[in-house]
């Protein structure tokens, strides 16, 4: 068999995964994979925003505002590490061609969205997340280090007395191995085995089963996001996200009786368990947003994909209520990983979605997670870089599985991570895994 050998293989190409490449210097050797198209990841479908520290003043209220909606369960040195990183990262950002809107004076134009106690996010649009990635994609596609493959799939990693050496990886090929000096896992959260979801349902925890596999350790896998607000439909499919900044904006929840029920700015854990209670109080499936305290001409400008969606739904945003109800969006825990990236087994490192640094705690504030994949997939490429060895000796023979039946093979990944789910916490499975 060709053993194919870099320094640096990344699994995932979503705003952690690209942000980490390109931090690295070109004599690094990199390779890309991702199980489907390189633009389809979670990150690209992020609406609101992104967070950063609106001055040396603003520290405190946003470090609250982050712990508050974590029940303050984050780690401190995570969080404190987000915040004053966050300037740096959006500087960078503009620098390679991010065009977050600005307002009438020309100045960045900042938005708020649940939980945060002040106008501190930057956006474009209601398509911050494609804005970012994509000009993170035009960035990684220049670097000539920088390989990238589609629709190839991470079936296992090559481990030896706990030290990541390299992948399996599956294409339309065949089976092979690829070894690496450094393993980077960026393959995003869990979406895909849940029935409703804001993810892609091909982004569906391959990296937690392959952990679990391989007793690295992983912390508060069930700390799993319910987002309060998706475009409510009968349709099958991945749900459209109704965008927290909306209800920045003015709009407001409303239950069966057209009465509003909630404060629409809190927590994304408050709001989703106070629709709940409505739709269980008047026994239906969703609640109403009401978009009509929102300028017309604001919605058009700011929310235009939103708007869209909607229209193609039978909803005009400017004029009607639109059905909403809760999905699971997004995975607080993950992989155990401190502040630069590494995990219980050397040389494999995890980023955004798929790692657990603490930032988030147990519920994650609204436009924190493209800031985090940021900050800590830079850090990670930096530590990497500060501790670079020389090439070690690679596994001279690796025994490779059959995986000719890929789709069985995923099926035992999502009965290992649900069993996991369910074993540390029995109410949310039976709530939202087993609906």
């Amino acid at each position: 068999m060709e053993h194919k050998e870099y320094d640096v293989i990344i699994v995932g190409t979503g705003a952690a995964g690209l942000f980490t490449a390109i931090s690295f210097s070109e004599d690094y050797k990199i390779l890309m994979i991702t199980k489907d198209t390189i633009e389809n990841s979670d990150s690209y479908l992020a609406q609101g925003g992104i967070s950063t520290l609106l001055s040396d003043e603003d520290y405190n209220a946003y470090y609250e505002d982050t712990m508050k909606a974590g029940h303050f369960e984050n780690r401190p040195e995570s969080v404190d590490t987000m915040i004053r990183s966050s300037n740096g990262i959006i500087e960078q950002l503009i620098k390679s061609g991010v065009n977050f809107d600005k307002d009438e004076t020309g100045q960045l134009d900042y938005t708020r969205e649940g939980g945060h106690s002040a106008y501190r996010i930057l956006h474009h649009q209601d398509i911050t997340g494609k804005e970012i990635v994509s000009k993170l994609l035009t960035k990684a596609r220049t670097c000539k280090n920088i390989s990238m493959l589609e629709n190839t799939t991470m079936v296992d990693i090559i481990a030896k007395n706990n030290e990541c050496q390299g992948i399996i990886m599956k294409d339309s090929i065949g089976t092979s191995a690829c070894y690496g000096k450094f393993v980077i896992l960026a393959t995003g959260g869990i979406g895909g085995v849940f029935k409703n979801s804001t993810n892609f349902p091909h982004i569906c925890g391959d990296s937690f089963a392959i952990a679990l596999r391989h007793h690295i350790k992983l912390e508060n896998i069930d700390y799993i996001q319910i987002h309060p607000t998706v475009l409510y439909s009968k349709k099958k499919g991945r749900r459209f996200l109704i965008s927290e900044s909306v209800r920045g904006e003015g709009a407001v929840l409303l239950n069966e009786e057209k009465n509003r029920f909630v404060d629409e700015l809190q927590p994304r854990d408050v709001v989703t368990e106070a629709i709940s209670k409505e739709m269980k109080k008047f026994n239906t499936d969703h609640v109403y947003l009401c978009m009509k305290n929102i300028p017309t001409k604001e919605i058009l400008t700011h929310f235009p994909n939103i708007y869209k969606r909607c229209l193609e739904e039978g909803y005009d945003a400017t004029k009607d209520l639109i059905p909403v109800t809760p999905a699971q969006h997004y995975l607080m825990g993950g992989i155990k990983v401190n502040t630069v990236g590494e995990t219980t087994m050397a040389h494999l490192y995890a980023v955004g979605e798929t790692a657990c640094n603490g930032v988030h705690g147990a519920n994650r504030l609204a436009s924190n997670s493209l800031l985090e994949s940021l900050v800590f997939g830079q850090n990670t490429a930096q530590n990497i870089c500060k501790h670079r060895t020389d090439a070690k000796k690679m596994v001279s023979e690796v025994q490779i599985r059959d995986y000719n039946n890929i789709k069985k093979w995923q099926q035992e990944n999502v009965k290992i991570l649900l069993d996991e789910i369910k074993r540390r916490d029995v109410k949310f499975y039976d709530k939202w895994c087993n609906a």
